[in-house]
């Protein structure tokens, strides 16, 4: 079933209707009122001389009334339906009303001196961090931030996603050569000698694996041996074999300038040196590069990845218990006590939103005050006038009613100067 006119309006709307209708009452009355007592008068004026100063009166606030009830009406129809000039303002000039007002609006109200002067003249960041520093407003804001989060997450396409890392990874990653930077770095460290923790970590590593499979060793060469061998020799050679293993690492460990531990200082700063300055070791370093890169697995783990961090950062998003939405909420509580303390620091943010603003309205202002112009090229006429009528009508009704009295009193006058002077 259609629903009326009114049943459209909103509750504000059907308020604002009974008061117009009301005033439209009112201002009706006082003009029938007028007509009667200008009727009344003109009839017995005769036999009772003074009402002609009654119907002078009645007489000016008809056409008061009239004169007024025909402007307050041009404004939003024609008069008893006749196309009269210069009558249904409103719904006849919409556009023009609507690119006016916007440019109104743009160059008395978008201004960068109107804009600064405002600002200058408000304590943002103080007010910003008196409401921040509420815990509970503070929680609201990261419970607002963590919904847009999840839906830009929730938006975002997983293929685009993992197409935009694949390319800053190989942008960035991939595609620069490894060699002279990692040889750079690993010379560095081999200078400052700080390889040699991993050096002692490595021996003692291997002192403990030793230590632990002895038995590993058993028949570890002397199964090479000959058959003719006594198998009292094959014990003999693993033991010994055993022993001289635990007995190099035991002294590696213990010796600093152990020859071992100088071949591996040697030999890491000739592969600095090569990968640095050496194409062969360079070339192979990035053909391992590439082959490791260009795996599928490699590309899967990527893919796997993304969508870990994406699940954990929506759980975590939708829980106001989780740690990152306590921490958000503290951060946020903690920049408000900041704001509201510190002096420094507010006129800091205080010039930051201002030049800000004044930026975004110098440069957009045009763009901002359009938004005025096109909202009302879009209206229905009809509606337009209705519910610009709804709100100013009532008022407009005032006019008619002050019109009518201001007649009477207008022709009171007019009469009673007219017959001082002219008898």
């Amino acid at each position: 079933m259609a629903r009326t006119a009114t049943e459209l309006l909103s509750p504000a709307d059907q308020e604002r209707r009974r008061g117009l209708r009301l005033m439209k009452g009112v201002a009706l009355g006082a003009l029938v009122g007028m007509a009667v007592v200008f009727a009344f008068s003109f009839a017995f004026q005769a036999q009772v001389p003074a009402l002609a100063y009654v119907r002078a009166a009645a007489e000016g606030g008809m056409v008061g009334a009239l004169a007024d009830w025909f402007a307050v009406t041009a404004l939003f129809r024609h008069p008893l339906g006749i196309p009269i000039p210069h009558t249904a303002i409103i719904p006849s000039r919409k556009d023009e009303i609507g690119r006016t007002l916007g440019e109104f609006v743009e160059t008395e109200f978008l201004r960068g001196d109107v804009v600064r002067t405002k600002l200058d003249a408000t304590p943002i960041s103080a007010r910003l961090g008196e409401w921040l520093s509420d815990p509970e407003h503070a929680e609201r804001v990261a419970a607002e931030a963590s919904v847009m989060a999840s839906g830009v997450l929730q938006a975002l396409s997983d293929d685009d996603v993992q197409s935009v890392i694949e390319d800053l990874a190989r942008e960035h990653l991939i595609s620069p050569e490894w060699g002279p930077p990692l040889g750079a770095w690993l010379g560095r460290i081999v200078e400052s000698g700080a390889h040699h923790g991993a050096v002692d970590l490595a021996a003692e590593t291997i002192a403990a694996w030793l230590e632990a499979n002895r038995a590993s060793f058993t028949g570890l060469v002397s199964r090479r041996l000959p058959g003719w061998v006594p198998s009292i020799a094959h014990r003999l050679v693993d033991d010994t074999v055993y022993n001289e293993a635990v007995k190099f690492v035991a002294a590696v460990r213990a010796d600093p300038q152990h020859p071992a531990r100088g071949a591996v200082d040697g030999y890491l700063d000739r592969l600095a040196e090569n990968l640095q300055h050496d194409p062969g070791t360079i070339g192979r370093l990035e053909d391992a590069k590439s082959t490791l890169f260009d795996s599928p697995r490699i590309r899967e783990l990527a893919a796997e990845a993304w969508n870990t961090a994406k699940a954990g950062l929506l759980a975590s998003l939708a829980d106001p218990a989780s740690g990152l939405r306590r921490r958000a909420a503290t951060a946020l509580a903690e920049i408000g006590e900041r704001l509201t303390t510190d002096a420094a620091l507010q006129r800091r943010v205080d010039s930051w939103v201002t030049d800000a603003a004044v930026f975004l309205v110098d440069r957009y202002r045009h763009d901002i005050a359009s938004i005025i112009t096109d909202t009302v090229e879009r209206w229905d006429p009809n509606e337009t006038t209705e519910k610009i009528e709804l709100m100013v009508g009532r008022d407009l009704q005032y006019i008619r009613l002050n019109g009518t009295i201001v007649g009477a009193l207008a022709g009171l006058a007019i009469f009673s100067i007219a017959h001082a002077f002219l008898g």
